[in-house]
């Protein structure tokens, strides 16, 4: 039997700092609606869908800074979402700020979580690779202090979800082959990935016209090597005077864009994902269990660079 998955990409253009929770949820719950009504099983919404893109400014009150973060999910804002999920049944992906106390002790991450048809949260992902730097650095035209903001979470699960295995990453993860490999070896069938990611690169300005085109090459190079959809959403546009890519897009196993929003604004790219096609990937060119040699493959764990080992320590002569 065929495991088909009804994906819609929900993008979002730019969330004003002055909106409120309740007014970008009502945007979330239209693209839900839309969603259904176009026979979706799933909406994936970006990364930090809740709130503008903070880190983008540098913040000393920590009660401001605290303001953007979620303190529970669902809260009394985002109920609404949760409501309308199990009502419509339809799942979806949201990324967000979380705060929460781990053994007492007050932590921060760039959050997503993965929530079904019936409105409760099956999974959870915390932001691996944080870009950016912990400093305020004034000759930015604009910060990237995610570094500052949130810590890193532990490593790249997946989920036995939607008839699939299911796993999540966000933004800047997308870059790194590692994170698409991990879950890979997990076999996991689509990977869900929200993203914010400015066309201005401050260190590396002649990036700036390959945004787009790296946006898409690192998703469809991580979906073809694995075997797995991937489901790339974007908060998109001029949000508080920093231009943001879109390119929201489905890709499938093969690594073809399947699906994609054409503008910077909300937007649904809707595509049909049987996940059965990950097999001809995943049992052919790219089987992991007859083809992959670990054993070649130690400095990949062994290393953090070409100067420092895993620990911090620098790499000897």
């Amino acid at each position: 039997m065929a495991r088909f998955v009804n994906v819609a990409a929900g993008q979002l253009g730019p969330i004003a700092r002055r909106e409120s929770r309740t007014e970008v949820v009502a945007r979330l719950v239209a693209l839900m609606r839309q969603a259904k009504a176009n026979g979706c099983d799933l909406i994936v919404y970006p990364e930090l869908a809740l709130t503008t893109f903070f880190p983008r400014w540098y913040f000393e009150d920590q009660a401001e800074i605290d303001s953007f973060f979620e303190r529970e999910m669902p809260g009394p804002e985002t109920r609404a979402l949760f409501d309308l999920a199990s009502e419509l049944g339809i799942g979806f992906y949201l990324g967000y700020a979380e705060l929460t106390a781990e053994a007492g002790i007050v932590r921060r991450y760039n959050t997503s979580i993965l929530v079904d048809k019936s409105g409760a949260i099956v999974a959870k992902y915390r932001k691996v690779h944080l870009p950016g730097h912990a400093e305020h650095e004034p000759w930015r035209e604009f910060q990237h202090l995610e570094k500052r903001y949130f810590e890193p979470g532990s490593g790249f699960g997946v989920a036995d979800a939607f008839g699939g295995m299911m796993g999540m990453a966000i933004c800047n993860d997308r870059r790194w082959s590692e994170t698409y490999r991990v879950m890979g070896l997990q076999g996991v069938e689509m990977v869900m990935i929200g993203y914010n990611t400015p066309v201005h690169n401050p260190p590396a300005p002649e990036h700036d016209d390959l945004s787009l085109f790296h946006n898409h090459l690192v998703m469809q190079s991580g979906a073809y090597q694995n075997g797995t959809f991937v489901v790339g959403v974007a908060k998109a546009g001029v949000e508080e005077g920093v231009d943001h890519i879109g390119g929201s897009c489905i890709i499938a196993p093969s690594g073809e864009i399947i699906a994609r929003c054409t503008t910077k604004g909300d937007e649904l790219a809707l595509a049909r994902c049987d996940l059965d096609l990950c097999s001809s990937y995943k049992r052919t060119t790219f089987n992991f269990d007859v083809h992959r040699q670990p054993r070649a493959y130690g400095m990949i764990v062994e290393r953090k660079g070409v100067t420092t080992m895993a620990d911090g320590t620098p790499v000897k002569g």
